[in-house]
Protein backbone atom coordinates (compact mmCIF):
# COMPACT_ATOMS: atom_id res chain seq x y z
CA UNK A 1 0.00 0.00 0.00
CA UNK A 2 1.42 3.32 -0.98
CA UNK A 3 1.94 5.56 2.04
CA UNK A 4 2.60 9.66 1.32
CA UNK A 5 4.18 11.72 3.60
CA UNK A 6 2.11 14.57 5.25
CA UNK A 7 2.52 18.05 6.72
CA UNK A 8 -0.03 18.66 10.34
CA UNK A 9 -0.82 20.90 12.33
CA UNK A 10 -2.20 20.08 15.47
CA UNK A 11 -5.50 21.66 15.91
CA UNK A 12 -6.37 20.51 20.16
CA UNK A 13 -7.63 17.45 21.48
CA UNK A 14 -11.38 15.57 20.19
CA UNK A 15 -12.42 12.65 22.07
CA UNK A 16 -8.81 11.82 24.31
CA UNK A 17 -6.93 12.32 20.81
CA UNK A 18 -4.90 14.82 19.15
CA UNK A 19 -6.72 16.54 16.46
CA UNK A 20 -4.13 16.72 13.54
CA UNK A 21 -4.93 19.10 10.24
CA UNK A 22 -3.57 18.83 7.00
CA UNK A 23 -1.63 21.54 5.72
CA UNK A 24 -1.63 20.52 2.14
CA UNK A 25 2.58 20.00 1.35
CA UNK A 26 3.53 16.28 1.12
CA UNK A 27 6.18 14.91 1.58
CA UNK A 28 8.03 11.33 -0.61
CA UNK A 29 5.60 8.92 -1.80
CA UNK A 30 6.93 5.32 -0.78
CA UNK A 31 5.89 2.47 -1.71
CA UNK A 32 5.10 0.94 1.88
CA UNK A 33 5.17 3.06 5.46
CA UNK A 34 7.09 -0.40 6.12
CA UNK A 35 10.42 1.16 3.78
CA UNK A 36 10.78 4.12 6.13
CA UNK A 37 10.18 2.36 9.38
CA UNK A 38 12.87 -0.23 8.39
CA UNK A 39 15.31 3.05 7.53
CA UNK A 40 14.93 4.39 10.66
CA UNK A 41 15.85 1.70 12.82
CA UNK A 42 18.97 0.96 10.65
CA UNK A 43 19.96 4.49 11.32
CA UNK A 44 19.69 3.34 14.96
CA UNK A 45 16.60 6.09 15.11
CA UNK A 46 13.85 3.80 17.05
CA UNK A 47 10.41 4.88 15.77
CA UNK A 48 7.08 4.62 18.30
CA UNK A 49 3.70 4.16 16.61
CA UNK A 50 0.96 6.66 17.68
CA UNK A 51 -1.61 6.33 15.56
CA UNK A 52 -3.79 5.14 17.80
CA UNK A 53 -3.39 8.32 19.63
CA UNK A 54 -4.11 10.59 16.48
CA UNK A 55 -6.80 11.64 14.42
CA UNK A 56 -6.05 13.14 10.83
CA UNK A 57 -8.92 15.05 9.25
CA UNK A 58 -10.60 14.50 6.17
CA UNK A 59 -8.00 11.01 5.97
CA UNK A 60 -9.78 7.74 6.25
CA UNK A 61 -6.12 5.81 6.47
CA UNK A 62 -3.23 7.37 8.40
CA UNK A 63 -0.18 6.10 10.06
CA UNK A 64 1.84 8.14 12.22
CA UNK A 65 5.09 7.55 14.06
CA UNK A 66 7.19 9.40 17.07
CA UNK A 67 10.74 9.69 17.16
CA UNK A 68 13.11 11.58 19.47
CA UNK A 69 15.78 13.94 17.93
CA UNK A 70 17.61 15.61 20.81
CA UNK A 71 15.37 16.71 23.27
CA UNK A 72 12.25 17.21 21.36
CA UNK A 73 10.11 14.58 19.47
CA UNK A 74 9.10 14.89 16.06
CA UNK A 75 6.09 13.23 14.89
CA UNK A 76 5.78 11.71 11.33
CA UNK A 77 2.15 11.08 9.50
CA UNK A 78 1.68 9.19 6.08
CA UNK A 79 -1.62 8.81 4.38
CA UNK A 80 -2.19 5.21 3.24
CA UNK A 81 -3.73 5.78 -0.13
Amino acid sequence: MPATEIQVTSAGVVAGKELLLPTGVQGEVLPHVQDWITGRLKAKSPVRDVSNQVLVKGIKQWAAYEEKAGARKVRTVFKIT
